[in-house]
């Protein structure tokens, strides 16, 4: 339905209308003070608009009062839908990635400082337990600080919520270029859906393609069930091997292959160094004939599979940081860390260990042998933490190690803990002779108090002394 400027509805002043779409109409709004900007949306109502505009409309008037944070926009109000159906919510300042698209293929680095903070916001609302199932260049603002607002909501899972749309449609849902495998089947509860989206998204700003066109129907949706999209190597041949491993990892047709969260995913993106390298990032074309007919024939069978909720996944596939003290790795406390973090991961099949050391001494001067310049003790240490790591016997793409370099190390730590999505830091128990590479009490009292995360703190066993005659 139609609003006029000017006029009123429950306090609220209808402004200029910024948008008209297919589900609904877009309007500017001034009302009652909130300290922000407003917008309401009003669906399409009347002969011959579609019933999915009304559904995803109480779809998404169940779930945004439910969500917080700053990627998600600000409830405000809704109408009843017996009178004047409509949701009032925070104008987000800044502008969709259409405009990103427009200008793709973007430069490499541009195209993963956007897509970690895409990655962040798709975190966001997992960890709510809300799959948004429509992540597309139109349903993802950029804000001026950088960090990226998602909207739309009309056709997001809430685990713990009625799913309108599952139980009203029956059949596939979503933006035919960006919708995963699984929703062409009908499944509208594994997180992992997000995570293909978002890889679609990565896929046409660093090619300026869509890996999938724009099917028209159904039976050319399901081709995504079997066949891979043209390797972005293979148009640009200079294309970052690492980059290209990353998309096509998000890609891949079983949700299984996937980053098991947006966390991890964004951690790549931030950590290309510690990407594990195979086959598929230096690829230059799709795969053979034989292997396609094999995939179409697997594709033909595949029926809806259950998944797990978006923050049970989180959970379970947690980012997990250890700090190493890579001056002693000899001693007691630091065989006591190897123990504890290996009983942390082993209770969490698909986390992600992060090994990080601080180092709080580089030289300003470069000395004369390797060892005594910066970028030598950084790549002993680096060594050092890779020898560490060996026993846990992860797979290298569940690893990654990090020498980090800065006057505080607790700062540094919490800060690489904040931007990365850390789950869990485990560090070694204050020692009192010594600051150990800023590992000190002072350093893990910091991490303990501030840190963003939980904080396992391990202490070394002491022995017991016989009493003495």
């Amino acid at each position: 339905m139609e609003l006029k400027t000017g006029s009123e509805i429950d306090g609220f002043t209808i402004g200029e209308c910024m948008h008209v779409g297919g589900m609904g109409f877009i309007y500017r709004v001034s009302g009652p003070a909130t300290g922000f900007p407003m917008m309401m949306k009003v669906p399409r109502l009347g002969r011959a608009e579609p019933t999915e505009g009304v559904v995803g409309f109480e779809a998404e008037a169940m779930v945004l009062p439910t969500l917080r944070g700053a990627h998600v926009p600000r409830f405000v109000a809704a109408g009843d839908l017996s009178r004047t159906p409509y949701l009032v919510t925070e104008w987000i300042e800044g502008c969709t990635f259409e405009p990103l698209v427009q200008r793709a293929p973007l430069p490499p680095d541009e195209v993963v400082r956007v897509g970690a903070a895409l990655a962040d916001a798709v975190e966001c609302l997992h960890q709510q337990d809300v799959i948004h199932l429509d992540i597309k260049p139109g349903n993802a603002i950029l804000r001026p600080d950088g960090r990226v607002v998602l909207i739309d909501f009309g056709l997001s899972h809430h685990t713990r919520l009625p799913d309108l749309l599952a139980e009203e449609m029956r059949r596939a849902i979503g933006t035919a270029q960006y919708i995963s495998p699984e929703q062409v089947l009908g499944v509208r509860s594994d997180p992992r859906s997000d995570i293909f989206s978002l890889g679609v998204v990565l896929y046409e700003l660093a090619t300026g393609e869509l890996p999938f066109g724009s099917p028209r129907s159904i039976t050319a949706m399901r081709d995504r069930l079997w066949l891979d999209p043209r390797p972005p190597r293979a148009s640009i041949k200079d294309f970052p091997p690492w980059l290209q491993e990353v998309i096509l990892r998000c890609l891949a047709v079983r949700p299984e292959q996937r980053y098991p969260t947006a966390a991890q995913l964004a951690f790549d993106l931030r950590n290309p160094q510690g990407v594990q390298i195979t086959a598929r990032a230096e690829k230059t074309r799709r795969v053979g004939f034989i292997s396609h007919v094999r995939r179409w024939l697997w594709a033909s069978g595949r029926e809806a599979q259950t998944a797990v909720a978006p923050a049970q996944q989180s959970a379970s596939a947690p980012i997990v940081l250890a700090a190493v003290d890579t001056a002693h790795l000899d001693d007691d406390l630091q065989q006591a860390l190897q123990g504890a973090v290996l009983r942390v991961i082993g209770h969490a099949p698909e986390a992600r260990l992060s090994c990080v050391a601080v180092l709080t001494g580089t030289p300003v001067q470069d000395g004369d042998r390797p060892q005594d310049t910066a970028s030598g003790m950084h790549l002993d240490h680096l060594v050092r933490l890779r020898h560490w790591a060996k026993p846990m016997n992860l797979s290298p793409e569940r690893l990654s190690v990090h020498v980090l370099e800065g006057s505080d190390a607790a700062k540094v730590l919490i800060a690489y803990a904040r931007q990365n999505h850390v789950s869990l830091i485990v560090i070694g128990a204050a020692n009192y002779s010594e600051p150990r590479l800023g590992l000190g009490r002072s350093i893990t009292t910091a991490v303990a108090e501030d840190a963003p995360c939980s904080v396992y703190v391990v202490r070394a066993s002491r022995p017991v002394l016989a009493p003495q005659d």
